[in-house]
């Protein structure tokens, strides 16, 4: 995963976004882990691909796997626990927009960068502050 760090770190570079490394990378890092686990089920010889891009106002990624795809649309809501959906969940925060293609072999994530708004900022970081508030061990 290491490697998917290095790329957004790049790709941030390159575009001189580096404001937004942090939030697409833990966007990125979920894609690609569901493409690994679930998609190719750790087939080491089935491949995950990453695509970027430039859009009008801003940034998108596509993560490929070599998978049969799957029901995408039974996911996205907060899951009851640290199971199944929370990958997708965490996406779906993160991102501006999250289409699925291919049978959801595919999962394209877009990122506004023209300027996020100060409300939807406050709204990602309560609703993964919630999300994560029982990991959260006071000192």
């Amino acid at each position: 995963m290491v490697e998917v760090e290095r790329f957004v770190s790049a790709v941030c570079d390159t575009c001189n976004i580096n404001n937004y490394a942090a939030t697409i990378s833990m966007s990125l890092l979920q894609a690609v882990e569901n493409a690994i686990v679930h998609g190719n089920h750790n087939d080491a010889s089935k491949k995950v691909t990453i695509e970027s891009d430039l859009c009008k106002g801003g940034i998108f990624f596509t993560v490929t796997d070599e998978g049969e795809g799957f029901d995408y649309k039974q996911f996205g809501s907060i899951p009851e626990n640290e199971g199944r959906g929370t990958g997708i969940y965490l996406m779906k925060t993160l991102s501006d927009r999250i289409s699925f293609l291919n049978n959801g072999c595919s999962v394209r994530l877009e990122f506004v960068i023209s300027g996020i708004e100060a409300s939807k900022a406050l709204e990602r970081l309560v609703t993964l502050r919630n999300h994560y508030a029982h990991r959260l061990v006071n000192a």
